[in-house]
């Protein structure tokens, strides 16, 4: 490569990372709340998307409020919430996060729940959240503020038997598996006392309503934290054919294995013939209250658990990809986005998106392919410091090797700001990655095979690097090149 080139490439890195952090932070959940939710003079108004609303549900029918919040994005969600509602009689809730607010509420009780994997927290939370929300009767409104990661670090047995170290045993193959994360929650679901809809039959009763802030795509809701409050359309021998065909039967506990081969586990709550509206829509403001109003739509009319339950997507994939593809443009790229390639494995995905990338080049030099979703991969028995994101980066550095003279770089990162077990959210990868990480005396080949990608990138200084970002709106990655 010649000194421009490096010129050129080093641009390239710092506007991947631009559009990368600058569509992060415009997915502002404040913003997006005052979008969908507005509360005045005591009442909730939703503000519908299609134009047919307002919606009301005035919060004096309600002796008692209860919110549940999960999930990385749940200390800003409850703050906003908190903010924006001034009622505070009978109030209570809980708030489970990877990274707990500084500023609590005394009405809260706060959980430091565990991520990847499960810890006491994750345990803690959960049965405090059922024991409360055990309490509620047709005179309490529920809200349930969910985001992404609250799989893991919101979770409690099914079984009481299985102890937290099966548990993690149990996340951590499923993790290592290669299955796409809504096969992977499918069987979380199954597993689960606060999963597949269950947490929501604890309160059966009390209007139900879920902001959500999705980290899955939108045809999957069930799958976010693997669905707490929505009813679940899987079913337990989809759950116990997953595990033989990912060949995951005799990695699991024993105590797992024997709870998934035993004969009576129950159902998850929901219909399992068909998928209905994730919107259901309240009654008018002078219609009755919505829990008296039978032909109210639900997500699951036939299970009493979700009669009276609402869906709101406050945040999602989308609005990252529209951020940063206006970012993109105000920076003079003719920009394609495709998703085609989400839940592929990441070798496969690399592979697609590169070809893709090299053959829309040829009518547009100056080119920002954008592809949000996440990619799988099958873990070794001992893996390195890595995720996803810098696991594709890598991968796509060493096919980059054969276009030494290309101006192109691959940026794959996590809108949370984390990335497998390491600290950072990903990596940015170019021609000379490869190259650059032998001089330092890194085998780029043997990192990926041994799923260690992160001392690789952090010694050439191109990891990204956010910290907890409060947001998990899936990854994204970025391939993008100028002219020449």
């Amino acid at each position: 490569m010649t000194p421009a080139s490096d010129v050129v490439l080093d641009s390239l890195h710092a506007t991947a990372s631009g559009i990368f952090t600058g569509a992060l932070e415009a997915c502002n959940i404040a913003s997006a709340f005052d979008r969908r939710i507005r509360f005045e003079d005591n009442k909730l108004v939703r503000l519908m998307p299609d134009g047919s609303g307002p919606e009301i549900i005035d919060l004096a029918q309600y002796k008692r409020i209860f919110v549940i919040a999960i999930g990385k994005a749940a200390a800003p969600m409850l703050e906003i919430l908190l903010d924006r509602m001034k009622r505070r009689k009978g109030m209570r809730g809980i708030c489970c996060t990877n990274q707990p607010p500084r500023k609590r509420n005394w009405r809260f009780s706060y959980f430091q729940g565990g991520h990847p994997l499960p810890n006491e927290e994750s345990f803690a939370a959960a049965r405090t959240a059922l024991a409360l929300l055990r309490k509620a009767r047709k005179d309490t409104l529920v809200f349930f503020l969910i985001s992404g990661g609250g799989s893991a670090m919101f979770d409690l047995p099914l079984d009481p038997q299985i102890s937290l170290e099966d548990t993690k045993e149990f996340h951590r193959v499923l993790l290592g598996s290669g299955a796409p994360i809504s096969e992977i929650n499918t069987l979380r679901k199954h597993f689960s006392a606060v999963k597949g809809g269950r947490l929501a039959m604890a309160a059966p009763e009390a209007l139900k309503v879920s902001l959500l802030v999705p980290d899955v795509p939108l045809r999957t809701l069930d799958a976010l934290s693997s669905g707490p409050s929505s009813p679940d359309h899987s079913t337990v021998a989809e759950a116990r054919e997953l595990i033989t065909r990912y060949g995951i039967r005799e990695q699991l506990p024993a105590a797992v294995r024997a709870f998934f081969d035993g004969g009576n586990i129950p159902e998850s709550p929901g219909t399992k013939s068909r998928l209905p509206s994730f919107l259901p829509k309240l009654p008018r403001k002078d219609a009755q209250p919505p829990r008296r109003n039978p032909s109210a739509e639900s997500m699951s009319g036939e299970d009493p658990a979700f009669r009276d339950s609402v869906f709101e997507i406050l945040l999602s994939s989308h609005d990252l990809i529209e951020n940063a593809r206006t970012l993109a443009r105000q920076a003079g790229y003719f920009t394609v986005v495709d998703n085609s390639c989400d839940d592929w494995d990441y070798a496969k995905a690399a592979t697609y998106l590169l070809e893709r990338f090299h053959s829309l080049r040829k009518a547009h030099p100056r080119l920002c392919l954008i592809s949000v979703g996440e990619v799988t991969v099958t873990l070794n028995e001992n893996p390195g410091a890595g995720g996803r994101n810098q696991q594709f980066a890598l991968a796509c550095a060493l096919e980059l090797e054969k276009y030494p003279s290309d101006r192109l770089a691959v940026l794959s990162a996590g809108s949370d700001g984390i990335d497998g077990n390491t600290r950072t959210a990903g990596a940015i990868a170019d021609p000379t990655t490869g190259s650059r990480a032998r001089a330092f005396g890194y085998d780029p080949e043997r990192s990926l095979r041994e799923f260690n990608a992160c001392p690789l990138f952090t010694a050439l200084g191109d990891s990204i690097v956010t910290g907890p970002t409060g947001q998990n709106l899936r990854d994204m990655r970025l391939l993008i090149a100028d002219e020449g």
